[in-house]
């Protein structure tokens, strides 16, 4: 059953995902948002390798702070990062298919915590993300959409 509250941030993330070139390069999919949650997916293309022959581990970061910034912001609050971290579990590699699923650990007046599981098409965790959100009094989108910031 879909809810006020869940269609308002599907909105908010897909006005975010509309401005945001560097997910749209990234080929970011958007697959579910709800109220302080988001699962999106990306393909891993050759341009991502870095001189290891693996996957730069700064695509891993970029996909889970895209999964971040969608469930910190998606309450039409505009958040920023505060401070996040990651721990890497396990090589990716050209071609592997990533998800990532943020799930909101705390939502407080100015701050928001939020844990970030990315898994390749295996279901094998590949990276571990966390990020600490700051609360603005600002805006996203207006009633229908229509965009504040």
């Amino acid at each position: 059953m879909q809810t006020e509250k869940d269609k308002l941030a599907r909105d908010v993330v897909a006005h975010m995902m509309e401005h945001d070139l560097f997910s749209q390069w990234l080929g970011i999919d958007i697959l579910e948002t709800r109220e302080g949650y988001s699962r999106i997916r990306m393909t891993v293309r050759k341009e991502m390798v870095n001189g290891f022959g693996i996957v730069h581990g700064g695509i891993a970061f970029s996909l889970a702070d895209s999964a971040f910034a969608f469930a910190c912001n998606n309450r039409n609050v505009l958040s920023v990062a505060l401070d996040t971290a990651i721990n890497f579990t396990k090589p990716v590699h050209t071609g592997d298919v990533l998800t990532a699923e943020a799930n909101e650990i705390h939502n407080g007046r100015t701050t928001g915590l939020y844990h970030i599981r990315i898994s390749n098409q295996k279901d094998h965790e590949v990276a571990f993300f966390k990020g600490l959100c700051y609360r603005t009094d600002k805006k996203l989108v207006e009633g229908e959409g229509k965009k504040c910031i």
